[in-house]
């Protein structure tokens, strides 16, 4: 069982509010968990979908040791790695767990539960964590990948997101969330620009 202890500054983010930690665009950590096994991948494909109730999507290919936990669950959690996290990212994103049983302990993954919430574990150091219940959609998930989520809990390190808002302006360059680019070259969020 994994241990209870999210980081220091794991704060819930309003339902209504969740949408706007993928807004912009970040490469994700999509966890799952079924039958005491546990995995991550990595997945730049993820996106908002709908405001009430918050939903979101993201591309898991048929390869994956992931989506067959999150096909057997019915649940996954997205999250946003983090600058310091951009190798381990790259690693596990490279790393299938079907040929490399050992992944997330290789990489340093370390994992816990949301306080409440035991249905998919999630992964120290992000930035944000948005735990989902797949909304069925059969063909969208066999044709092209696509697996809905429903957000039913969303939390975020309160010293780069509060009241609603992504604060990279003033936060810690560690907290600002990556932005896939290919062969292992990312982009950190930038600077905001208000109008």
């Amino acid at each position: 069982m994994l241990p209870s202890t999210p980081a220091e500054h794991f704060a819930a983010v309003p339902l209504n509010k969740a949408y706007r930690l993928l807004n912009h665009g970040p490469t994700v950590l999509v966890s799952a968990e079924h039958a005491g096994q546990h995995n991550v991948m990595a997945a730049s494909w993820a996106c908002a979908l709908d405001f009430a109730p918050p939903k979101v999507t993201v591309v898991l290919d048929k390869a994956t040791r992931t989506r067959e936990l999150v096909e057997a669950s019915g649940m996954f959690a997205l999250q946003l790695p983090t600058v310091p996290m951009a190798a381990m990212t790259v690693a596990i994103g490279t790393d299938s767990a079907k040929t490399h049983p050992g992944k997330l302990q290789q990489h340093g993954v370390e994992l816990f539960y949301a306080p409440g919430h035991a249905a998919a574990p999630l992964v120290q150091g992000c930035a944000a964590w948005l735990l989902c219940r797949v909304v069925p959609e059969p063909h969208n998930q066999q044709t092209y990948d696509l697996f809905i989520g429903e957000v039913i809990a969303a939390w975020a390190d309160d010293r780069v997101f509060r009241n609603g808002h992504w604060e990279f302006d003033t936060a810690p360059d560690a907290l600002r969330t990556l932005h896939y680019v290919a062969g292992g070259q990312f982009y950190a969020t930038g600077a905001s620009v208000r109008v």
